[in-house]
């Protein structure tokens, strides 16, 4: 019978990092992938698949070219998916090679097949021809990730009906697209297609998209989205879909008819925990098959883990990561890392969104008092220059300390603007950071200090 130090049940982001940090402690490692090729959905079908057609996107429609030096640049009108994801491709080609490697070099076994555990010390590898055995293993990682939620009463065809991962299966581009879910993915691919030129409506049965948000940072993204031909239904719902003409007719319970040639339902996802075993070993999983941990990621069952997508909130990849190695620190003896609870959050739309640390309906609902600044950044000499004149930066902070509290931003590159906000709140910081440091001209980044002068100005 094979023996091993530790087995991790899925190789994404969280499968990955879990089992280099194992391997890094001297044990030997063995990642059970039932794809056939490691990476996981965050390689195959989401996130990297999905920010890279962005960024193919906005290259393609040379979005910061338009209008600038009075050139105008348009997508050819008969551009194919497959076009689109050539390039797509060759990344996710370049991450596989980046991820194998990685594991070879630290000696990791990586087994194909579906892993069902048995018991604390036992897991039953089914290979895919129907073979399987046993293996055996003083630890256990669940790192096998999520899939999107499909109501059973939709028929998910992948030619009318799409999920969020199905969608990348699409032949051409259609010119009208409804999607169900104004969440991140939702959001997310819907500015994707309507910068493709599709007319695309958003069904939403809250009032404000992505209501975690700063409310000026959703409003401004509801109508910069809006301002490129996508149609945004708020407080309705969905009651009958069926398929006419050729064409996607849903109807609403508040008696709207939506018609367009594609539907993506963008509904949230489920852990993939079927077949597994967990519940026969005592591992608690909820309604959207979730697994149940502790702070250490910690099912409470003999040293069984479990990491990322598969145990919910936040489900980033970036968290995912950082999950798989602490859980792998903690299986063996290593207790003292805890994950940082200051998450940054960013979200790939057009433009992108990034966000930390508390927002002002947070820090009301805890009574804390506070003051705003904020930046825009056509007042920026960068913004003018790449011609962003719809971005923004909004900082939070004591009225009294001048301690930061969150920073939220809408705007190119926002996902990596975000980090210097992090590191302020991190260490304690205060306003007065971004106001006595010099930044480099002309760049985004100055907007930190107009946002903290500004905030001084309006509290004087």
């Amino acid at each position: 019978m094979e023996k091993y130090d530790l087995i991790v049940i899925g190789s994404g982001p969280a499968g990955e990092k879990a089992a280099v940090q194992a391997a890094k402690l001297r044990k030997k490692v063995a990642v059970i992938e039932s794809r056939g090729v490691v990476g996981g959905v965050c390689v195959h079908t989401g996130t990297l698949p999905s920010k890279t057609l962005r960024e193919t996107v906005l290259y393609l429609a040379g979005l910061k070219q338009r209008s600038v030096y009075g050139v105008v640049t348009s997508l050819k009108s008969n551009v194919t998916v497959a076009e689109l994801m050539y390039r797509t491709e060759n990344v996710i080609q370049k991450e596989l090679e980046v991820i194998q490697n990685k594991l070879m070099r630290n000696g990791i076994v990586v087994l194909g097949g579906r892993g069902r555990i048995l018991s604390a010390g036992q897991v039953l590898l089914e290979g895919e021809a129907g073979q399987s055995r046993v293996l055996e293993t003083e630890a256990i990682i669940i790192a096998a990730g999520s899939h999107p939620l499909r109501d059973p009463a939709i028929n998910f065809d992948n030619v009318y009906i799409f999920d969020s991962e199905s969608i990348l299966m699409l032949s051409n581009i259609p010119q009208s697209m409804i999607i169900v879910g104004g969440g991140v993915i939702g959001c997310e691919y819907a500015c994707i297609f309507a910068n493709l030129g599709a007319k695309v409506t958003i069904l939403e049965s809250k009032e404000r998209l992505m209501p975690f948000l700063d409310h000026e940072i959703s409003d401004t993204l509801t109508y910069l989205m809006r301002k490129n031909r996508t149609r945004i239904i708020f407080g309705d719902r969905m009651d009958k879909l069926e398929i006419k003409d050729n064409q996607v007719n849903l109807s609403t319970k508040a008696g709207r008819v939506l018609v367009a040639e594609k539907a993506l339902f963008a509904m949230g996802r489920v852990g993939n925990t079927e077949g597994m075993g967990l519940e026969e070993a005592g591992i608690r999983i909820n309604k959207r098959g979730l697994i149940q941990v502790d702070e250490n990621f910690y099912t409470g069952v003999g040293k069984i883990y479990a990491v990322g997508d598969i145990i919910g909130f936040p489900s980033l990849a970036s968290v995912s990561m950082d999950q798989g190695r602490l859980a792998a620190q903690h299986a063996f003896g290593i207790k003292e890392s805890r994950l940082n609870a200051l998450l940054p959050y960013g979200i790939y739309t057009i433009p992108e969104v990034s966000i930390v640390g508390y927002t002002e309906e947070e820090l009301n609902a805890q009574g804390l008092a506070y003051d705003t600044g904020v930046a825009r950044f056509y007042e920026l000499a960068r913004g003018q220059i790449a011609n962003d004149h719809d971005g923004m930066l909004k900082l939070t902070f004591c009225p009294n300390t001048k301690k930061l509290y969150g920073v939220h931003i809408i705007g190119e590159r926002a996902a990596d603007l975000i980090h210097i906000g992090q590191a302020v709140i991190s260490f304690g910081g205060t306003i007065d950071y971004f106001i006595d440091t010099v930044f480099n001209f002309p760049t985004v980044s100055e907007a930190y200090k107009v946002a903290a002068l500004n905030a001084l100005s309006s509290t004087d």
